[in-house]
């Protein structure tokens, strides 16, 4: 893959991301403009705050897992794209979000 085909990807995903965090300012903008209560407006900066912390675990234990993926898939001597590679980072991703949802069901 050429890096410039990479280009238009990230441009993508760039715009994306900043159409979601501008209709996520706007919204909080007209909660707070609504005369929302101020118990309201706390319980949502809160559960912002868990939801990002939440977003950050599950993304570390999905990546540490792809990461022991492409480790297996390396140990094992695989040089090219194979059922078996895909199944491997399947598998890895998998176990990832699985080891996600029993942490996060232990703490809830």
């Amino acid at each position: 893959m050429n890096s410039g085909d990479l280009i238009p990807i990230i441009l993508f995903i760039c715009i994306v991301w900043a159409i979601k965090i501008v209709v996520e300012a706007r919204l909080r903008r007209q909660m707070l403009n609504s005369n929302g209560s101020q118990e309201m407006v706390r319980s949502m900066i809160e559960g912002d705050e868990i939801r990002r912390r939440h977003e950050s675990l599950r993304r570390g234990i999905v990546l540490v897992a792809l990461g022991l993926g492409f480790a297996a898939i390396s140990s094992r001597g695989f040089d090219e794209v194979t059922p078996m590679t895909l199944a491997i980072l399947l598998g890895a991703t998998g176990l990832g979000n699985l080891a996600y949802y029993l942490l996060t069901r232990k703490q809830g």
